[in-house]
């Protein structure tokens, strides 16, 4: 952390649209979309004018015993995304505590109906879930997460499918050893696995490492075959980041659990959400003396000025997603993306689907830096000198920028990636 001392933070004082603002007045595009979460831009008129009409309402209400419009409200429409298949909703107020609910709602439900033997996890390699310890204990042993080990629960792991794609073009696809290594597990362990875990379509802080169209639906077939409950988790992925509102949606799947985050406030406020079916639901159902009861909650599970901020986004999204607006900008970008890396002395790889992606640095002369190198952190400060915030993972810069991003704006995120690393790179192989 001497970076911080060395490398003082921005600070950032306005935002106006895809645009950040210092006090200096310098603009920098979004890049990171506010670490996932940007949908409509900063200061969005319509998403302001509903924070503002709720909050002449009531600010907070809590949801332990008791209730509000807007939570019911939001729930209902949260319910379409699956076609109603997950009508039931538990909110919560960040992605890692999504996912311990649906964890733990797994968990009880088996022992609820008798099969207190299932109390497995299976998830992906490289997966990340979030930061506390059951999200953790479900998410790949990487530098996150790896100092903590001696404290997390042991959890089952299949390898992830090969697949790299930009612009629409594939490079490489295969999803069959991923698949075999989860049936092998399910074969030999569903009768004491609860559930498996899956990022769908893109693991992001595995640095964008995407998986083949239909994968997520063969991947649920053998969950059902199995017997062992699904849990997606789209914290990252829901809300347009791939060009519709859930890769449940596109994939056509119902998930046993549905969590989303990130993008469900559009970036306003913390806000989370674990769908459910009625079946589980009705599992909890019963006197208070026959401990059924989920004890779970939080001080803001279901605040109101959220609930309100994100049904106000869902209206606005709806429409933007069905103009093809979103797929036009994502087009565009793999398009830039190609342009400015295919053959680049500096890249190993570079990735894009949706408003995803990720370009990883290497040496001309050498296979890698040493790790205190540190490329994508280099390219990263460089690029703010060109009107650009952005996040590095290891030798990679992601691109995550606000859904609403213009197709000028695109072009400037790649430029300005493009314009640091011609600053920063060649300098490094001196080192």
């Amino acid at each position: 952390m001497q970076e911080y001392q060395d490398n003082p933070r921005l600070h950032l004082v306005r935002g106006d649209g895809s645009w950040l603002i210092d006090g200096e007045g310098r603009r920098y595009l979004d890049g990171n979309a506010s670490v996932w979460t940007n949908v409509h831009g900063h200061n969005d008129p319509d998403l302001n004018c509903a924070l503002q009409e709720q909050l002449s309402q009531v600010a907070h209400v809590t949801l332990l015993g008791l209730n509000h419009p807007v939570a019911t409200g939001l729930t209902e429409d949260l319910a379409t995304l699956t076609g109603g298949a997950l009508p039931r909703c538990f909110f919560t107020d960040n992605g890692s505590n999504a996912i311990e609910v649906a964890l733990k709602l797994s968990f009880q439900y088996w022992q609820l109906v008798g099969k207190e033997s299932k109390r497995g996890v299976i998830s992906m390699e490289g997966a990340y879930h979030g930061d506390t310890f059951g999200t953790m204990s479900v998410g790949g042993r990487s530098e996150f997460h790896e100092r903590f080990a001696p404290w997390l629960f042991a959890a089952q792991t299949f390898p992830a499918p090969v697949h790299s794609e930009c612009a629409g073009q594939v490079a490489r696809s295969d999803a069959s050893a991923s698949l075999a290594a989860l049936e092998a597990l399910l074969v030999r362990d569903a009768a004491t696995t609860a559930c498996v875990i899956l990022e769908p379509r893109v693991q992001g802080a595995a640095g964008m490492v995407q998986q083949p169209a239909g994968f997520v639906k063969a991947v649920a077939a053998l969950c059902r075959q199995h017997g062992v409950h699904l849990i997606l988790d789209e914290v990252f992925t829901g809300f347009g980041r791939l060009g519709a509102l859930t890769v449940a949606e596109t994939e056509g799947v119902a998930p046993d659990f549905l969590c989303l985050a990130k993008g469900l406030a559009a970036g306003y406020l913390p806000l989370a959400a674990t769908l459910t079916s009625e079946k589980i639901y009705e599992a909890f159902l019963g006197k208070f003396s026959e401990g059924k009861t989920f004890f779970h909650g939080h001080t803001f599970s279901g605040n109101p000025l959220g609930c309100a901020v994100a049904r106000a986004s869902l209206r606005k999204l709806r429409p933007m997603l069905a103009s093809g607006q979103v797929a036009e900008r994502a087009d565009l970008l793999g398009r830039e993306m190609a342009a400015a890396f295919t053959g680049h002395p500096h890249v190993r790889t570079f990735r894009q689907v949706g408003l995803t992606g990720s370009v990883e640095f290497k040496p001309v002369a050498a296979d890698r830096w040493p790790t205190d190198t540190r490329a994508g952190y280099r390219v990263a400060l460089a690029a703010r000198r060109h009107g650009l915030v952005i996040r590095p993972l290891g030798d990679s810069i992601l691109f995550v920028p606000p859904i609403s991003i213009q197709p000028d704006e695109v072009k400037h995120l790649v430029r300005a990636v493009h314009l640091a690393m011609e600053e920063t790179l060649p300098t490094l192989n001196a080192d």
